[in-house]
């Protein structure tokens, strides 16, 4: 294949011509972290460990709930300073082996014996190795570098021998200037999600318990036994060993389906389907549209509303609400009770909670439909801002991820 002009073919790919390709044994000087005496644990100064190394890419001291209490001679040589970039020597998973985060704080804290810590012996930014470091084109090096059956790990000869494209120092400023742009965005709609939750989970609270009334409303709430608001159906499977009750035209809901929502209100489609002979050799049940299907197994009380008829298997207790009950109250109403079924739940292999129990469970609910549906109406909206937002979250992401892969092998310059 043809170059770009102003593009060298190199051991890590094509890069910029001025970029070059630096082995880690050049750039940093390497050290395995302190395995102290257990009793120093639990107070002290700030123990880099595994685990904040996983979770992010710049480490300050606020990040690090570990402690560990050493004497001065052993926290020099263990010392983090700024711009020291610290590698998880090992891991349960391959993909984790070898990640890194650098630290960005002038706060002093040591690391620990799973960490290796390495120091820059060239102009590096420290910012940019943060981005830099858990790219595509160095992950790939550490990963195939990580041994070990149960536990993959890596060591000092092992990072030496891995090799960074670098930019000038000028553009890895520019670059580290523009992820963290991205990450900034991508920060600000997190909190911003994070507060919005608290808002609806608030209002959650004050409405679905009468709390706090709309305009126009009044008059107590009455006590209802779900039988009451809605026909309680059951779910079933049709026998794995005949090929005819399955593939067929009707969905057939699993807490699979359920769990893939990531906690959508809406479920419109499943991943498995039976046919209509598979229907009627089971105790499966169709569920009209606008019903709410309710895991009852294991994971326990987690809700949808199916905008499609369909089916479910045995790990389910499904809703029909009847014509005097809003279907969107009842989702919101549902949600809220979980440590209550939880606690009505019995089994000895698993956990489940049946439909007399269900039929017999109290709640307090409004006289009047409409005052159901403007509750549901509130929350309803507070559910699609919440979705809009983290669809912009995810295309932050998204748009990130992209960044990453451009700028960090100078498909794209800055400079």
């Amino acid at each position: 294949m043809e170059l770009s002009p102003g593009y060298k073919q190199t051991e890590v790919g094509v890069i910029p011509e001025d970029w070059t390709v630096v082995p880690f044994q050049q750039l940093l000087d390497f050290r395995n972290g302190i395995n102290a005496d257990r009793r120093a644990y639990g107070r002290g100064m700030p123990f880099i460990n595994v685990f904040e190394i996983i979770s992010k890419g710049h480490l300050k001291a606020q990040d690090i709930p570990g402690r560990v209490s050493i004497d001065k001679k052993s926290m020099e040589s263990y010392l983090v300073r700024r711009g020291d970039i610290v590698f998880n020597r090992s891991s349960e998973t391959q993909d984790e082996v070898g990640l890194s985060s650098v630290y960005l704080d002038d706060a002093p804290a040591v690391f620990g014996g799973f960490v290796i810590r390495g120091q820059c012996k060239q102009a590096l930014d420290p910012v940019y190795s943060g981005y830099a470091f858990r790219a595509p084109v160095i992950r790939t090096q550490m990963v195939a570098r990580g041994q070990g059956a149960i536990r993959a790990n890596i060591g000092q000869s092992d990072l030496k021998q891995i090799h960074a494209p670098l930019p000038s120092l000028d553009e890895q400023r520019a670059i580290a200037e523009a992820l963290s742009d991205a990450d900034a965005l991508i920060e600000s709609l997190y909190q911003l999600i994070t507060k919005k939750r608290q808002i609806k989970q608030g209002a959650m609270q004050e409405l679905l318990t009468g709390k706090r009334r709309f305009p126009g409303f009044s008059g107590e709430w009455e006590e209802k036994r779900l039988a009451e608001l809605a026909d309680i159906r059951s779910g079933g499977t049709p026998s794995t060993t005949q090929p005819q009750f399955w593939d067929g035209g009707v969905m057939w809901c699993t807490p699979t389906d359920i769990t893939a929502l990531n906690g959508s209100k809406y479920l419109s489609n499943t991943s498995r389907t039976i046919s209509a002979e598979g229907l009627r050799a089971s105790s499966a049940e169709i569920i009209p549209t606008h019903s709410i299907v309710m895991t009852s197994r294991a994971t326990i009380g987690e809700c949808a509303i199916n905008t499609v008829p369909m089916t479910t298997n045995q790990g389910f207790k499904n809703f029909v609400p009847f014509d005097s009950v809003d279907a969107e109250f009842l989702y919101y109403l549902l949600t809220t009770q979980r440590a209550g079924f939880i606690g009505l739940c019995s089994g000895s292999t698993f956990l489940e909670i049946g439909k007399t129990q269900l039929s017999g469970y109290q709640v307090q609910v409004p006289k009047t439909k409409s005052e159901q549906t403007a509750i549901a109406s509130v929350l309803s909206d507070m559910d699609t801002e919440l979705t809009a937002l983290e669809s912009r979250l995810a295309k932050a992401r998204q748009i990130k991820q992209g960044m990453m892969q451009e700028l960090l092998t100078g498909r794209i310059r800055l400079l």
